[in-house]
């Protein structure tokens, strides 16, 4: 009987080792699967951090690059414009959209009658003035006209950058035309008694906000305007040239619309350049 016993007690103690021995195994795979997992978790956490600090990274460097442009320069907008709006539209594309915003330009009109020369500030007036050394670039006013004079009390101005204003006489649609795009105005003028003084040049404009293209006006004598226009700059040279040309009147063609009419003294713009 003692040996049956022992035989029983040996075979149990041998399925309790077993057992035991298949328990720590187990355990030691368990253990070894989470030490993976682990591994695998510390390395998604790594890699997601990693990813996210590069995303951050790259925003940081999306947000320097849309920041602001350096010192020394500005962003203009140029806005497409077409003939769909009644005007007359010479393609020349759009001037580069960072531009300076520091120093002066020297605009020199070389005319019929003579040079006339202008400073333009492009502290004040940066994307006008950026889109005038453009224009000149592309020679957009060259061999044009100044297709309007207006000689009234307190209203004496000479205006001109149409493109299309070209040939012998005056066209009915002389006024109408402009460059492939438009900008907001700038530099408009904050001395309520003297807005556009003498021998100022301002942009023409439609009425309307952001309509600004290429055309012009001269003031030959200080004259009284909403502060709507963009001041560009101002003559240095050869505003006498002008005056003579206001001072010889106009032919009244547009005295029932915009007032005044084509200049009696025509003058010519045969080179426009930028220095």
């Amino acid at each position: 009987m003692s040996s049956i016993k022992d035989r029983q007690r040996a075979a149990a103690r041998a399925r309790l080792e077993k057992e035991m021995a298949e328990r720590s195994t187990a355990a030691r795979k368990r253990r070894q699967r989470q030490a993976i997992i682990g591994s695998a978790l510390a390395v998604v956490v790594i890699v997601g951090a990693g990813l996210w600090i590069r995303e951050l990274v790259s925003d940081d460097d999306d947000k320097t690059s849309a920041a602001a442009p350096q010192a020394g320069t500005v962003s203009c907008t140029w806005t497409p414009s077409d003939e769909a709006t009644g005007g007359k539209v010479k393609d020349v594309g759009t001037p580069p959209t960072t531009v300076p915003n520091t120093g002066t330009g020297t605009l020199t009109f070389d005319t019929n009658l003579g040079p006339i020369v202008a400073a333009v500030d492009l502290a004040k007036a940066p994307c006008t003035g950026a889109s005038y050394k453009y224009l000149t670039e592309k020679k957009f006013l060259d061999n044009t006209k100044c297709h309007r004079l207006v000689n009234e009390d307190s209203f004496k101005v000479l205006q001109c950058g149409d493109p299309f204003a070209t040939g012998d006489g005056y066209r009915e649609t002389d006024g109408t035309g402009g460059p492939s795009y438009t900008m907001a105005e700038e530099n408009l003028p904050t001395d309520t008694e003297k807005p556009y003084p003498a021998g100022s040049i301002a942009m023409a404009n439609t009425g309307q906000p952001g309509s600004t293209g290429s055309q012009f006006f001269i003031c030959s004598e200080d004259t009284s305007l909403p502060a709507n226009y963009t001041l560009l700059g101002s003559i240095t040279s050869g505003l006498d040239l002008v005056k003579d040309v206001v001072k010889a009147g106009d032919d009244g063609a547009f005295a029932s619309s915009a007032g005044g009419g084509h200049p009696k003294k025509e003058l010519l713009i045969k080179t426009m350049t930028w220095s």
